[in-house]
């Protein structure tokens, strides 16, 4: 379990936004040294789309599924500039140790391999990676916004998160089309109650044979 992780169920696009507005306002964020507001936590936003499209054309009816992350990670933290003591060491650490973990994950996905050859992907290693494993390689599609400083000061950090994001942008991904047979199977189903149900109607009314539909 993932500590003050909450799931909902949305009906509309409405739905989600306000989901983003409460998760922005419940992010962690304190003074450092670097930042007077700086996130003390990486924040995750998954959402799971599940849709039903009736046949069209004759068409069979079929069921899509997609989830999408959204992914607001706190940057990487020196204790030396920050300056933090306590609670604030504690949470840089733990910020650093899941973008350590997520960098390996990029640096296996990236890594040249023979052919046919297996590579260990650690998505285990940490939450972060767990959470983020059905957007980093396989059937996804990853895109990464880096935040850098003009600040001369900065220049280290800077290099760093273009390092990491050049890494990223060379993890290869599949992405295809999430068709859920099952759902597809019970949408077919429902039409074709739906058509007995309109016969029915209709020979109640003028007398007619039932015909069973196709499918």
């Amino acid at each position: 379990s993932l500590a003050g992780a909450r799931q909902r169920v949305l009906r509309s696009a409405a739905d989600a936004l306000k989901c983003v507005q409460a998760g922005v306002l419940s992010r962690a964020t304190a003074s450092t040294a670097m930042n007077a507001t700086s996130s003390r936590s990486h924040a995750v936003l998954t959402l799971t789309v599940d849709v039903d499209l009736a046949g069209q054309a004759g068409g069979q009816p079929h069921a899509l599924s997609a989830k999408l992350h959204f992914v607001d990670l706190a940057g990487s933290e020196r204790a030396k500039r920050t300056k933090a003591e306590g609670e604030r060491l504690q949470e840089g650490i733990h910020i650093n140790r899941g973008l350590l973990a997520l960098g390996n994950v990029i640096c296996a996905l990236t890594a040249e391999r023979k052919p046919g050859a297996h590579v260990h992907v650690p998505y285990r290693e940490s939450k972060l990676t767990r959470l983020l494993q059905d957007s980093l390689g396989g059937n996804s599609q990853t895109l990464m916004l880096a935040c850098v400083s003009p600040c001369d000061a900065d220049f280290e950090e800077t290099l760093n998160t273009l390092k990491y994001a050049h890494r990223a942008r060379q993890i290869q991904n599949r992405p295809m089309v999430n068709q859920d047979l099952e759902r597809a199977d019970a949408a077919q189903l429902r039409l074709q109650v739906r058509a007995l149900q309109a016969q029915l109607g209709s020979a109640a009314t003028v007398g007619g044979p039932l015909r069973t539909p196709s499918g």
